[in-house]
């Protein structure tokens, strides 16, 4: 089984995350997203994939979704992807794709659902 994981070293919960996948015996291809960010493409598979839309990954604790307006009523999935493409820090983490799909692990315990699969 492949996993990859798109990570940020500086969150916990993405550091947890990455520790259960290693604890389960997974080496995932790791991807700090802020070094490298997905290509628009990767970005608008994994949100298709995780099933949530593009506010169900954008990370609403970022100061700068309130700064770009993203929390207002209306806003569409292509903005949030388009503001996702310029500031990388606006997608959560982790982000984990296996053979069971795509999930954003947060909490961290979300992460047993691919690892069961």
């Amino acid at each position: 089984m492949a996993f990859t994981i798109y990570h940020n070293p500086r969150c916990g919960t993405s550091r947890n995350v990455l520790a259960a996948l290693r604890e389960a015996g997974h080496e995932p291809q790791v991807i700090e997203y802020l070094k490298t960010p997905p290509s628009r493409e990767t970005l608008e598979s994994l949100i298709a994939r995780a099933g949530q839309g593009a506010r169900g990954l954008l990370r609403a604790k970022e100061p700068l979704v309130k700064d770009l307006g993203l929390d207002a009523e209306g806003v569409t999935d292509a903005q949030i992807i388009e503001a996702m493409m310029a500031h990388p820090i606006l997608i959560n983490r982790p982000i984990v794709v296996g053979p069971g799909g795509v999930r954003l692990c947060r909490p961290s315990e979300t992460v047993a659902e691919l690892l069961d699969s």
